[in-house]
């Protein structure tokens, strides 16, 4: 039987984590309290029991955004990491904050309420260069000045002065 595990973490680096389950219902949420948790129109998001779920670098700040809720969040760099009701034996990661986000599909949605009246056309927006194409000398100093983690467990973070952690 293989083992599961699953990481993320902040853009900065400064909390990792690691799931040791298969995450279960992965959805989106766009309750209004999710989109300015996010500063985003919808939360994605998935979970694991607590107990299969570990901080392996920093430590999560926490917001109580309800008396029922918590959010945990990279103090250093703001990234939204969790979602808790704090009377639940599961807890919520954000899907985009997994190193491999594209393997957990979105499979409902939640708090429709206050979904964008336009959502459905997203998808539909025109989107045909990179910004590599666009603006090619913009994409090579961000490129060369990247100070974003990558997405894998690095030993060390932030690298030595001078080096870069691919």
């Amino acid at each position: 039987m293989s083992v599961v595990r699953l990481t993320g973490g902040c853009q900065c680096g400064a909390v990792r984590y690691a799931l040791h389950a298969e995450p279960s219902d992965p959805h989106i949420c766009h309750c209004r309290m999710c989109q300015k948790a996010f500063g985003s129109f919808f939360a994605p998001l998935t979970g694991v029991p607590l107990d299969k779920f570990e901080v392996t670098r920093g430590t999560l700040a926490l917001f109580k955004s309800s008396d029922q809720t918590e959010r945990g969040f990279c103090r250093d760099c703001g990234t939204p990491l969790t979602f808790h009701y704090v009377d639940s034996p599961r807890i919520a990661v954000s899907i985009g904050s997994l190193d491999e986000p594209a393997k957990v599909r979105p499979g409902r949605q939640y708090g429709i309420e206050a979904r964008m009246p336009w959502f459905d056309v997203l998808a539909g927006l025109p989107g045909d260069k990179t910004t590599e194409e666009d603006e090619p000398a913009l994409a090579a100093a961000i490129a060369a000045s990247n100070h974003q983690h990558p997405d894998h467990d690095t030993e060390v973070w932030p690298p030595a002065r001078g080096q870069r952690h691919e």
